[in-house]
C-alpha cells in the first residue's frame, strides 16, 4: 500500500505501507524539496538566482541524507537483527542523495561551453529515478526503525509478563513488596513506550483498541496491589483468591492485546471484526437509496428490502430489552413498519422508471427517494434517543453509588446475608449498564467510539463480579484494613468506569449532531489526579536518575541548537544590535535548561525548568516584536517573508508558554511535562537558528542602503524567481516543510540509537 506522503508527489510510490504519524511526518518535507526540484520550470533562459537556488537545495538534500543515513547504520550496528536490511536501504539513501546533489550542480555547468555533464536540467528522467529511489530507501530506513520500536515494547511486555508471574507466586509480604517495586518500574516504562506509540498511530480503530487496553493496565495495576496484599493477609479464602486471579487473568488478556495492535498479529484465522452497528447499517441503506438517482446499483427489487429486515432485526435490541418503555418500543416499531412501506413503494416506482427505460428521475421517483431517506433517518434519530435517554438516565441513578456505600457497610458489619442481597441488586445494575452500552455501540457513530463502548460493557462485565468477591472477603473479615482498602479500590474504578461513560455519552451526542470535538484523552495512562486541571500550583520536584538519562539526548540537542545559535550570532559584525542581543539571552536561557538535563546548574528542580520555560517565550515573543519594528525598513516582498516567518516564530513560543502554564500532578505527568516543554524549547531555537543568517543578511542591506542612498534595484539578491522562493533557501517547501525539517525528525532515530 502506498503511504500518503509519496502519494503527495504522484511520481513516488514507495511501496511501503506507513502506520505511523512520525514516520510519514518526516517523509513529507522530504517529498516537498524533491517535489520542488522535479517541478522547476524548464525556461530557456535560466537565471543565476534559480541556479544558486537549485544548487543549494540539492546540496541541501544531499548534507541532510548523509546524516540521516549515518543514524541508521549505527541502528543497524546495533541490531543485528536489521543490520543488511538497514545498510542496503542506508547505501541506496546515500547514494540517491549524492546522485541528487550532483544533478542539481548546475551553476558552473551552465555557465560553461561545451561541457558534457548530466544536471537536473538536461536530465529530468535522471533526477525523477534518483528521487525514487531516495524515498524508497529513506522510507524503509524509518519503517525498520519503527520495528525496533516495536521491539522495545514488546521486550517491556515480556519483562512485564515475568515479573506478573512472580507476583502471583509469591507467598510472603516481603517478597511481595520487593516484587512489586520491580513491577512497578517496569509498568512505568511500558505505559510510556505504549502511550507514545498510541499517540503515533495513525489508524483511529488502533489508537482507540490501544487506548482501551492501557485504560485496563491502569486501573488493574491498582487493583494487582491490594488484591493481592488480601491474599497474603487471607491465603484461606477462596473470595480473595477468586479476586486477584481474576485481575491477574484481565491483565495478561490487556497485555497480549497491546502487542496485537503493535505487532499486527493475527490471532487464529481472522482478526475478530467489530459487529456492524446500526448506524453503519442506517447510512449505508442511505447511500444505497440516494445512489438510485443515477442508477449506480441497478440491483433487483428484494436487495433494498433484505438489507432493511437486516436493520429491522438488529433493532430487536431495544424492542426486546425489558428496560425499554412501552411508548419507546412502540414508537421504534411504528417507524420501522414506516421505513418498510416507504421502500415497498420505492422499489416499486424504480421497477417502474426501469421498465419504461426512463432516462430521467421522475418526480414520483424523486419523492420516494426522499420519503425513505426521512424514514430511516427518523428511525435512527428514535434509536439514538433511547439509548442515549436510557444511559442518561442510568447515570443520574447511580451518581449517589449507593450500592456501593451499602456493601462496605454490610462488609464491615459482617453481615454476609446482605452482603449477597445487595450483590444480586449489583448485578442486576451491571447487566443493565452492560446492556445500554451494546445499545450506544449501535448508535455511536463511529468506529473509534464503538471500541470505547465495547471496551465499557466489558469493563462492567467483569468489575461487578470483583466487586462483589471483594465485599465477600470483607465480611468474612470485618476488621481486616486491607480487605477494607480492596473493595474501595473496586468501587472506585466502578466509579471512574461510569464518570468515562458520561464522556462516552457526550461525545456520541456531538457526533450525531455534526460536532467533533478534541480526540479523547481521557483513557490515556497514566492519567492525572482527579480535577487536576483545577490546580493553580505545580510541585517542584527532582528528577531522578533514569529521567535526568533518558532526556539527555534532547539536552544534547538543545545544547547543538544553541551552539548553532551562538555560531550565526559571532559572524554578525554589530554585536550590539537588538535582534543580536535577543538572541543571545535566549541561548543562553536554553543553556541553562539544558544543564537541567544532565542534574548540572543553577536549576534544580522541575518548577524551575517551567519557570524558565516562561521566561524563553516570553523573550521568543519580545522578539517577535523586534522582528516587526524591523520589518517596516523592509521592501514589499521582504517584509511578507519576515513577517511569515515571524508569526512562525509567535506560534511556537504561545505553545511553550502555554505548555509551561499547564498544571499537572504525578510524578509521570510532570515528567511528560518537561519533555514536552523541552520539545518545545528546541523547536524555537531551531527556528532562531534557521533565521539569523536571513535576519543579518537583510540588516546589511538596510545599512548599506542607508549608507549609499542606492535604489533598492542594486540591492542584492533576497529572494528568488518563481517556482522556487526564498523559504527553499531556508530548507522549506511550499508546505512550510524542509530538508531541516528532515534533519529535526532524526532526533527520533537518534533516540532509537541510544537504546
Amino acid at each position: 500500500m502506498a503511504s500518503p506522503p509519496c502519494s503527495a508527489a504522484s511520481n513516488f510510490d514507495c511501496g511501503l505501507e506507513i502506520k505511523t504519524r512520525s514516520v510519514e511526518q518526516t517523509l513529507i518535507p522530504l517529498v516537498s524539496q524533491i517535489t520542488t526540484l522535479i517541478n522547476h520550470k524548464d525556461r530557456l533562459k535560466k537565471t543565476e538566482k534559480t541556479l544558486r537556488a537549485i544548487q543549494k537545495v540539492g546540496q541541501a538534500v544531499g548534507v541532510a541524507v548523509g546524516r540521516f543515513v549515518a543514524v541508521g547504520e549505527a541502528i543497524a550496528l546495533e541490531n543485528e537483527e536489521l543490520r543488511e536490511e538497514m545498510g542496503h536501504a542506508c547505501f541506496e539513501a546515500r547514494r540517491s542523495g549524492t546522485a541528487i546533489a550532483q544533478l542539481t550542480d548546475v551553476c558552473g555547468v551552465e555557465q560553461s561551453a561545451g561541457v558534457d555533464r548530466c544536471t537536473v536540467f538536461s536530465d529530468k528522467m535522471a533526477m525523477v529515478k534518483a528521487a525514487r529511489m531516495l524515498l524508497s530507501s529513506v522510507t524503509k530506513v524509518l519503517v525498520l526503525a519503527d520495528r525496533i520500536v516495536i521491539k522495545q515494547i514488546t521486550s517491556s511486555r515480556s519483562r512485564v509478563l515475568v515479573t506478573l508471574e512472580q507476583l502471583e507466586r509469591v507467598s510472603t509480604f516481603q517478597e511481595f513488596v520487593q516484587i512489586f517495586s520491580q513491577f512497578g518500574n517496569e509498568m512505568v516504562e511500558f505505559a510510556h513506550l505504549t502511550g507514545d506509540r498510541q499517540n503515533d498511530l495513525k489508524d483511529e480503530k488502533k489508537r482507540a483498541r490501544m487506548a482501551a487496553a492501557r485504560a485496563v493496565l491502569e486501573k488493574c495495576t491498582m487493583m494487582l496491589l491490594t488484591a493481592s496484599k488480601t491474599c497474603l493477609r487471607h491465603p484461606d479464602c477462596e473470595s480473595a483468591r477468586i479476586n486477584k486471579d481474576g485481575v491477574f487473568q484481565r491483565m495478561r488478556l490487556a497485555l497480549e492485546q497491546v502487542i496485537e495492535i503493535v505487532t499486527d498479529a493475527r490471532p487464529g484465522a481472522e482478526p475478530k471484526a467489530l459487529p456492524i452497528s446500526i448506524y453503519n447499517g442506517i447510512q449505508d441503506f442511505k447511500a444505497r437509496v440516494e445512489a438510485l438517482r443515477d442508477c449506480v446499483y441497478c440491483v433487483p427489487c428484494e436487495s433494498l428490502a433484505v438489507q432493511l429486515e437486516a436493520l429491522v432485526e438488529q433493532t430487536e435490541d431495544f424492542t426486546d430489552s425489558a428496560y425499554t418503555s412501552h411508548e419507546q418500543r412502540e414508537n421504534v416499531l411504528q417507524l420501522c413498519h414506516a421505513t418498510r412501506q416507504d421502500t415497498h413503494n420505492l422499489v416499486a416506482t424504480f421497477s417502474q422508471d426501469q421498465s419504461i427505460k426512463a432516462r430521467e428521475v421522475s418526480e414520483a421517483m424523486e419523492l420516494a427517494i426522499l420519503k425513505t431517506s426521512h424514514s430511516v433517518s427518523e428511525l435512527r434519530r428514535e434509536l439514538h434517543n433511547v439509548a442515549v435517554g436510557r444511559a442518561s438516565e442510568l447515570l443520574k441513578i447511580h451518581s449517589d453509588h449507593a450500592i456501593l456505600q451499602a456493601l462496605k457497610t454490610a462488609g464491615e458489619d459482617g453481615n454476609l446475608e446482605k452482603v449477597a442481597d445487595l450483590a444480586r441488586t449489583l448485578t442486576e445494575q451491571r447487566e443493565q449498564l452492560v446492556e445500554t452500552c451494546r445499545l450506544l455501540c449501535h448508535i455511536s457513530g463511529t468506529e473509534p467510539l464503538e471500541i470505547t463502548c465495547i471496551h465499557a460493557e466489558e469493563t462492567f462485565h467483569v468489575i461487578g463480579p470483583q466487586i462483589i468477591s471483594a465485599a465477600q472477603t470483607f465480611a468474612l473479615h470485618p476488621n481486616s484494613k486491607i480487605a477494607r482498602e480492596n473493595l474501595d479500590v473496586f468501587c472506585e474504578s466502578w466509579e471512574s468506569q461510569l464518570g468515562d461513560m458520561a464522556v462516552l455519552l457526550k461525545e456520541i451526542n456531538d457526533v450525531f449532531e455534526g460536532r467533533r470535538g478534541d480526540k479523547r484523552a481521557y483513557l490515556s495512562l497514566p492519567r492525572p489526579g482527579k480535577h487536576s486541571a483545577n490546580l493553580k500550583t505545580v510541585k517542584a520536584t527532582k528528577l531522578d536518575a533514569e529521567e535526568l538519562s533518558t532526556i539527555a539526548k534532547l539536552g544534547l540537542e538543545l545544547r547543538l541548537v544553541t551552539s548553532d545559535v551562538d555560531s550565526e550570532l559571532e559572524r554578525w559584525e554589530d554585536q550590539n544590535h537588538d535582534l543580536a542581543r535577543q538572541c543571545g539571552s535566549m541561548a543562553r536561557v536554553v543553556c541553562s535548561m539544558a544543564l537541567f538535563t544532565r542534574g548540572e546548574g543553577v536549576l534544580k528542580t522541575t518548577l524551575d525548568l517551567f519557570h524558565q520555560a516562561e521566561l524563553l517565550s516570553e523573550q521568543g515573543l519580545q522578539l517577535c516584536s523586534l522582528l516587526q519594528d524591523f520589518s517596516t525598513q523592509l521592501l514589499d516582498e521582504e517584509r511578507v517573508l519576515m513577517v511569515s516567518e515571524m508569526e512562525k516564530l509567535a506560534v511556537s513560543c504561545q505553545q511553550l508558554q502555554a505548555c509551561a502554564k499547564t498544571p499537572v500532578q504525578g510524578k509521570s505527568a510532570t515528567f511528560q511535562k518537561v519533555d514536552s516543554c523541552i520539545q518545545h524549547t528546541k523547536g524555537i531555537m531551531t527556528v532562531v537558528a534557521s533565521l539569523l543568517p536571513l535576519w543579518h543578511k537583510l540588516i546589511r542591506q538596510c545599512q548599506s542602503e542607508h549608507s549609499s542612498q542606492a535604489s533598492p534595484q542594486h540591492w542584492p539578491d533576497t529572494q528568488l524567481s518563481p517556482p522556487l522562493k526564498e523559504d527553499t533557501l531556508n530548507g522549506k517547501g511550499s508546505n512550510g516543510f524542509g530538508v531541516k525539517s528532515l534533519e529535526q525528525h532524526m532526533a527520533s532515530l537518534t533516540f532509537l540509537e541510544s537504546k
